[in-house]
């Protein structure tokens, strides 16, 4: 007998996409002191082929694998986002769109490093406009940057050329108090520019991730000193990378033209980049299928009609590294409420069937009937890592490490229950709150999360959230009452863990517990890889014990992306920086 919290939303899959569309792809590597640079020439890998299916012996992989075909310049590539920006400054905003837009105009020191044919969870880091990185202590590190890279070429910058002027001038925008960033980069004491094109960056300790740190999408833009009262970026970007915003028209289209002075020789192959405003998953689908759009997310349980009904199509697995949690309202918030008690988090976890909405996200079930063999399809989240990140950093919440705390994952309402009459809940209704951006999938699943939470006795008062006007400013940083469900991105598991525990402003719970922030200082100074993941192991149990934040399946699904017949030079990335690490390389063969 089905369970009551599918009544109401409808337990026929219906329109979805990402949890974070445009988001890309997820997944961190471990550097410590290092030693990295570019070839000889500006010249990347040249891309050519097309995707084409790939079979394992075990189970079903439709990763595209590159072919001979020869790259085309020109065309227009036509893909769409759910809703505008909140801003086009990605140092002014923490919006996932603004992110992902902010890729496409500006270049960062370091790049995920991507390929045809390549899982993005394989792949490490690599130069964008540094010409080399080097350390020899971990702490202290030396910038040399590439020659020549010219700014587009818009007025007040006027296509001058950049340097370590212009990356010092972007760093102090990303570390101010306001950015919304800025304590993600708290381990740097210092920047400083010895010449045109040397920077050196001295951390407060080693860090096994700096790296990461300066390729991550989320970060580091390089923008030019002429923002500081010379023009606004949250109007007019204005960077290095690929892509030259053309064109902005509100709720309607981005439109990006390719710069034509990219440092890097051949790239972009295509002319322009045409972003549709569309916020509806159902019209997204119809205009893909009808040819006016290249790229789609796929709904999960519609991927093998969809394959048969278009088999010149491409498609793309990937998994998105956003997290989907359960969080409480602060103490200096609230003070008295009834989760400050542990008992009654830890019954809320249990309430989750988290099979349920794996299944339900995913379609889990067909798909590994299909013979499709992704071990995401049938992994748990856990906190501080989701399970994107993989056994290096994710602790299997299932597994005997989890320890006795795995009992507070399993779907067990008669326990729950048990735990609410201990501690004395009485049925209070609690205010429940979450955004209808991300996705109809994500608003789908916040809802049968909250009605699994009514169907265990906690009765809720739901209030579904404007983005822009009040999640993104206000839920997301720990602003709000009750319980919220929300999502989010990092591209270092570092990352998560100063997100969730740490001092940073958008600490959704304002969970400042002792234990935990010193578990976060050492994880973010251990260089040795093996000390490192028991340190996010350690992590992940004493949360459980506690449940600060109640892990939950959205964006721990793999999706899968659809691409119309003419598109080649497939890849893959993981974090936001697919305007610069992806649709650079692609291009269009009609």
């Amino acid at each position: 007998m089905e369970s009551n919290y599918w009544k109401g939303i409808g337990r026929t899959r219906t329109s979805r996409r990402t949890m974070l569309r445009g988001a890309g792809l997820a997944g961190a590597g471990l550097f410590g002191a290092a030693l990295i640079g570019c070839s000889g020439d500006d010249t990347e890998d040249t891309p050519s082929g097309s995707a084409t299916a790939a079979s394992t012996g075990t189970g079903t992989s439709i990763t595209p694998t590159a072919s001979s075909e020869q790259a085309k310049p020109g065309g227009t590539f036509r893909d769409s986002e759910a809703g505008d920006p909140t801003s086009l400054d990605p140092m002014a905003s923490g919006s996932v769109t603004t992110k992902t837009l902010a890729a496409y105009v500006y270049s960062r020191l370091m790049r995920i490093d991507t390929a045809e044919g390549v899982d993005p969870f394989d792949q490490g880091v690599t130069p964008d406009v540094a010409e080399s990185v080097e350390s020899e202590d971990g702490q202290n590190w030396t910038v040399k940057l590439r020659q020549g890279v010219k700014f587009h070429n818009i007025e007040p910058v006027s296509g001058r050329e950049m340097t370590s002027e212009d990356v010092v001038f972007s760093f102090n925008r990303l570390a101010a108090p306001e950015s919304p960033n800025s304590t993600q980069v708290s381990n740097v004491e210092s920047v400083e520019a010895t010449d045109d094109y040397t920077v050196n960056f001295k951390l407060k300790a080693p860090s096994p991730e700096f790296l990461e740190q300066l390729a991550d999408a989320n970060l580091l833009h390089i923008q030019p000193k002429e923002v500081d009262g010379g023009f606004d970026p949250a109007l007019q970007p204005i960077g290095t990378g690929p892509w030259i915003l053309d064109e902005f028209v509100s709720s309607s289209r981005i439109g990006y033209l390719k710069h034509p002075e990219y440092f890097v020789e051949g790239i972009p192959y295509m002319e322009a980049i045409d972003v549709a405003i569309i916020p509806e998953d159902a019209n997204v689908l119809a205009q893909f299928e009808s040819g006016n759009l290249d790229q789609a997310l796929v709904p999960a349980e519609q991927l093998l009609d969809y394959r048969e009904r278009h088999p010149d199509f491409s498609w793309l697995p990937g998994t998105g590294n956003g997290m989907a949690w359960i969080a409480f309202s602060g103490k200096e918030v609230s003070p008295d409420a009834i989760w400050r008690d542990p008992r009654f988090r830890q019954a809320i976890s249990m309430l989750l069937d988290r099979d349920g909405l794996l299944d339900f996200a995913a379609n889990s079930k067909e798909l590994l009937a299909a013979g499709f063999d992704s071990p995401i399809l049938t992994r748990w989240n856990n906190i501080p890592e989701p399970c994107a990140f993989g056994p290096t950093y994710w602790l299997d919440p299932t597994s005997e490490g989890q320890g006795d705390t795995a009992k507070f994952f399993q779907h067990n309402v008669a326990e729950a229950k048990k735990l609410l009459d201990a501690m004395g809940y009485a049925g209070e209704e609690i205010k429940y709150q979450y955004t209808n951006r991300y996705s109809d999938v994500f608003v789908t699943l916040a809802e049968a999360a909250g009605n699994m939470l009514s169907e265990g006795g906690v009765k809720l008062a739901t209030e579904v959230q404007d983005y822009s006007a009040v999640y993104i400013t206000n839920t997301f940083k720990g602003d709000f009452q009750g319980i919220a469900y929300g999502l989010e991105s990092t591209l270092t598991p570092g990352g998560y863990a100063e997100r969730l525990f740490g001092q940073d402003s958008s600490n959704h719970g304002r969970v400042h517990e002792a234990e935990m922030e010193e578990l976060v200082q050492a994880q973010g100074r251990e260089m040795d890889p093996d000390a490192r993941t028991q340190i996010f192991y350690d992590m992940a149990r004493k949360q459980a014990e506690q449940m600060y934040y109640i892990p939950a399946q959205s964006s721990s699904t793999t999706q899968w992306s659809g691409f119309s017949e003419r598109v080649r030079g497939l890849r893959r990335t993981r974090g936001y920086g697919s305007g610069t690490e992806v649709y650079a390389y692609m291009w269009l063969n009609s």
